[in-house]
């Protein structure tokens, strides 16, 4: 279980250890993704060639894998970085970005968490649904199942990997399989701003970097996501000024902040 204090006092001991977080991700989020670990006091590091995942890996804190835009020598290297990550026991984040649109998709997804054994797995309903009921298809990278009818499956799949699942949706679920935890802000504007999951992946990464248990760190993530996304919306007047706000909600975070707005 979290509460307002234990994500406040996550929140300022990632900003005291500013862990550098390597991402291998899609093209369309790179920059919101670097900006919002800056803005809660993260380092980023965006590297995808496979001539220097394994020295990357070598350096960073924790590995964030998003499949958004694939292609053969990005799988090659996100399979190296995680395989190194994994073996010298850093936190390794697995978003199956669209998994269930496409059998590539899906069959890398597979491929991935068998090789490098992520520590958490974070998506949508859809996605974590279509990893282990292969019926099961998306649209595009949009959900098209609830996160409360993908709650079992995610229990399971946990189970059957070893990984934390993070699941987001209009309540967000975290289970280890055994315990669950539920992030209950609902923020409407977030599905209209692209890579705000992918932001919560990358941010699931910082905070496995500077968390001993796995599934605090991803509720804690999804946590500090749902109070930004709070202070956000109160602001914003669509998707384009949500995504400033957002950001500066992220950098300005404080215990007072969390104690306010987060639903658990």
């Amino acid at each position: 279980m979290i509460t307002a204090q234990s994500v406040a006092e996550d929140l300022l001991k990632l900003k005291e250890q500013a862990p550098l977080v390597h991402n291998i991700t899609n093209y369309v989020v790179m920059n919101n993704t670097a900006n919002a670990l800056l803005s809660v006091g993260a380092s980023p590091v965006m590297a995808h060639a496979p001539e220097e995942m394994e020295a990357m890996a070598g350096n960073a804190s924790a590995l964030v894998i998003n499949i958004g835009t694939l292609s053969k020598e990005w799988i090659e290297g996100m399979l190296i970085a995680g395989k190194a990550a994994s073996k010298r026991g850093i936190p390794v984040i697995l978003d199956p970005v669209g998994a269930g649109a496409t059998p590539f998709r899906t069959d890398t997804c597979h491929q991935l968490i068998k090789a490098c054994k992520p520590t958490i797995i974070r998506g949508n309903a859809s996605e974590i649904m279509a990893l282990i009921n292969s019926d099961v298809k998306t649209k595009g990278v949009d959900s098209t199942e609830s996160s409360d009818k993908a709650l079992e499956v995610a229990k399971t799949f946990a189970n059957e990997t070893g990984a934390v699942i993070s699941i987001s949706g209009p309540v967000d679920y975290i289970t280890d399989g055994n315990h669950v935890i539920s992030i209950k802000n609902h923020i409407p504007l977030m599905p209209k701003v692209t890579g705000m999951g992918c932001t919560a992946t990358t941010l699931t990464g910082a905070f496995a970097a500077v968390c001993e248990d796995s599934m605090q760190a991803a509720a804690t993530a999804m946590a500090v996501m749902a109070v930004a996304g709070e202070m956000a919306k109160d602001k914003a007047r669509g998707p384009g000024t949500f995504q400033i706000y957002f950001l500066d909600a992220l950098y300005n975070l404080n215990d007072r902040d969390i104690a306010k707005y987060l639903k658990i």
